[in-house]
């Protein structure tokens, strides 16, 4: 049996190629609430064990309510048995939680390029939490934006306008 954890940043070092593989075909799996980025970007999928034609792939959650996990562990499940896993198991893990901070530089710079303000990392003050960030257009790079709806398309986003170039745009928000 061959395990792979991932830590909040990086692949920890194991030497397998179905690891990998397994990796490469679930950053195939778009989010379905931001298709821009896989769910790997995202940072939830947080361990993988495999043994010959099982394989277990452990994801965290982005909030414990999040409507997406079904489509994510669907979309899991069909790219595996696509490419020949017949055993199959999907699990949440719900400790540590998932922080915006898991999402790669990647991620965040497809999510601008996409049209919505990356979160701005609060770190571990839960004061900084609170406090409202300062957001800048992913249009036009203005810092000079204000906020319109605490809630956008989804929970983890929210509205903002750009006073400079007056265009509304979402915002991921932090967690």
């Amino acid at each position: 049996m061959v395990r792979l954890a991932i830590d909040s940043s990086s692949l920890l070092a194991v030497e397998h190629p179905s690891v990998t593989s397994v990796m490469e075909l679930l950053a195939s799996v778009p989010d379905p609430e931001i298709p821009v980025i896989s769910i790997v970007d995202l940072g939830i999928v947080r361990e993988i064990t495999i043994a010959e034609i099982s394989v277990m792939v452990k994801i965290t959650p982005t909030y414990s309510g999040c409507p997406a996990m079904y489509v994510i562990e669907e979309e899991i499940r069909k790219v595996l048995e696509r490419n020949g896993f017949t055993d199959i198991t999907i699990e949440k893990i719900f400790s540590p939680a998932w922080t915006t901070d898991w999402l790669s530089e990647s991620a965040k710079e497809k999510l601008r390029h996409y049209g919505i303000a990356p979160p701005v990392s609060c770190g571990s003050s839960p004061l900084l939490q609170i406090v409202l960030p300062n957001v800048s257009c992913p249009l036009c790079n203005s810092s000079e934006t204000r906020l319109t709806s605490e809630f956008g398309s989804t929970p983890c986003k929210s509205y903002y306008v750009c006073t400079s170039c007056r265009q509304p745009f979402e915002y991921l928000k932090s967690l």
